[in-house]
């Protein structure tokens, strides 16, 4: 059965698709992106706080499927400049430390949602 996930936490889906949904006690989150769930805006000031953004409407996501990100498997960042790589990883290890870290890819993109430069989706287990 599949269980969709929502919550006012994070951004609403912008088009026809589910911030999360859950089957089997697994949750796939929609990639998110830095918008800033009470305004709607998309976080404009620097890199760094626009990945924090992201980290932090996914990690809404995974708590309204009953989940966090000790539970996470496998993640997927998509970013417009690889030349943000080195500040990514600072950040993203932040939430990931030590050696329990999830498989993760990252890929250079020609563009995302709403002229953004970085997206990050997961997949947990509840």
């Amino acid at each position: 059965m599949k269980i969709i996930i929502s919550t006012d936490q994070a951004p609403a889906a912008l088009g026809p698709y589910n911030q999360g949904v859950e089957v089997s006690g697994l949750i796939f989150t929609a990639g998110q992106i830095p918008l800033n769930p009470a305004t709607g805006k998309l976080v404009d000031s620097s890199f760094s706080d626009r990945v924090y953004q992201v980290m932090n409407n996914l990690k809404a996501v995974l708590e309204a499927g009953g989940s966090d990100f000790s539970r996470v498997v496998k993640t997927t960042i998509f970013v417009t400049d690889m030349g943000n790589y080195a500040e990514l990883n600072k950040i993203y290890g932040e939430f990931f430390p030590g050696s329990d870290a999830p498989a993760r890819s990252a890929v250079q993109v020609a563009a995302l949602p709403l002229g953004t430069d970085v997206e990050i989706e997961m997949i947990a287990y509840k």
